[in-house]
């Protein structure tokens, strides 16, 4: 197998996604899977290319994906989240670009926990006056 080039980690909800970009032809694999098998949704698919094609370098490398947790959007978010990480590693350049971008920032954004009293997290239960 390839010597690993650049490493990167991506998080987004409960979803974690470890990524290692190897030089190659530029086949993405997610799990062990094509990741156009693994993510049916094209908007999905160009989330993920995202950075690659940002820095038009998506023939140079081979990205290869361990991703769980969460459901497909959180996870195809880490992934991206993951190769601008990776993808950032390369030079300070790539990082400017990915960071103006907004690919490097994690998406802080989840699930507000429940409340004891409450039905969900904010939802009340219904008041009745008689």
């Amino acid at each position: 197998m390839a010597e690993t080039l650049y490493t990167g980690t991506g998080r987004r909800k409960t979803s974690v996604a470890r990524v290692r970009i190897l030089a190659g032809d530029g086949k993405i694999t997610v799990n062990g899977r094509s990741y156009d098998d693994y993510f049916p949704r094209p908007a999905y698919q160009r989330s993920i290319r995202g950075p690659l094609e940002l820095l038009d370098s998506a023939t140079n490398y081979d990205v290869v994906v361990k991703v769980e947790g969460g459901g497909l959007t959180g996870q195809a978010d880490s992934v991206r989240h993951g190769i601008a990480r990776a993808l950032a590693e390369e030079s300070q350049d790539a990082r400017g670009e990915l960071k103006a971008a907004g690919m490097l920032t994690r998406d802080p954004r989840a699930v507000e926990r429940k409340k004891y009293g409450l039905k969900k997290a904010r939802k009340r239960p219904q008041f009745s006056k008689r």
